[in-house]
């Protein structure tokens, strides 16, 4: 699965996102999203509430979507870069796109 992480500076108190996969479904911050649905070469706009920017897609097997990813701006740089970090994960946790203040890593 490709992720696209859209980067967003959560307010306090707003825990930052975690995110996981297996197979075609992806869980963000405990809610399972089951993406199965999405058709080869196809796309699926997601309604209701949920974490995806844009819509999700598969081509050659692989699904694709962007996520809106909340991450704590205490531990992080000020600048998270011009480019949204994206992450190509077949299984298992989604690592944490975010850059880190130096001092947050030790």
């Amino acid at each position: 699965m490709k992720i696209t992480a859209h980067l967003q500076a959560a307010l306090p108190g707003v825990p930052e996102t975690i995110a996981s996969v297996s197979g075609d479904a992806l869980t963000v911050d405990g809610t399972v999203y089951d993406l199965s649905a999405v058709p080869e070469g196809g796309e699926a706009w997601p309604e209701g509430d949920h974490p995806f920017s844009g819509p999700i897609t598969r081509t050659g097997g692989e699904i694709a979507c962007a996520v809106a990813w909340a991450y704590d701006p205490a531990t992080a740089e000020d600048h998270q870069g011009p480019t949204h970090p994206v992450m190509t994960i077949a299984s298992g946790p989604v690592p944490d796109p975010v850059t880190r203040k130096q001092e947050a890593q030790q």
